[in-house]
């Protein structure tokens, strides 16, 4: 910076080109005005540039960071989402197969329960039709015997006079004396 002042205080003193200013049309000027020129904004301008750069340097490498950040993170998140969607399509196809396992188990055993009851039913039934079947065989033999019975007697009142009467008696004396007599 000290030489850039001294050729400053040089020009000044310079007794032909009389007082120092700055010419800002360009065909005009000359090539140590330009030089001049740009040797201050490189000289002075290089730290506020490099300044300047640096600070958007880092702004962009911070914000691509936290991009990438945000992308793993995202990633990450989307990898575990992709896991647990897995997971639950696992688990619901597993009970979904349980269901129609369980589907197909019940309805078996309602078949089964079904067939049973229906078994019982039929034995249920065919001891009642036996039953009935016996109940009317004993009241048609009742009938029959009482009938049987009703004219056997209505014959024997037709025929029985007091002579058969008193053979009858006597008959069944002699078996009742012949019976004591053989247990004697």
């Amino acid at each position: 910076m000290q030489s850039m002042v001294n050729l400053v205080v040089y020009f000044s003193y310079w007794p032909i080109a009389g007082n120092f200013g700055l010419n800002t049309n360009l065909l005009e000027t000359n090539l140590i005005n330009l030089s001049v020129v740009l040797g201050l904004l490189i000289y002075f301008g290089k730290g506020v540039l490099n300044n300047l750069l640096s600070n958007r340097k880092q702004t962009i490498l911070s914000t691509i960071n936290d991009a990438e950040e945000r992308y793993n993170e995202a990633t990450d998140k989307l990898n575990q989402a992709r896991i647990r969607l897995e997971r639950a399509q696992i688990k619901a196809d597993e009970i979904r197969v349980n269901g129609l396992s369980q589907i197909e188990r019940e309805k078996r055993e309602l078949i089964n329960a079904a067939d049973e009851d229906s078994k019982r039913l039929e034995d249920s039934k065919n001891a009642t039709i036996r039953f009935e079947e016996q109940r009317a065989i004993e009241q048609v033999r009742q009938q029959v015997s009482r009938l049987a019975l009703e004219r056997a007697l209505e014959a024997l009142n037709k025929r029985l006079n007091n002579e058969l009467h008193s053979r009858v008696i006597d008959y069944h004396i002699g078996l009742l004396r012949a019976m004591e007599s053989t247990t004697n």
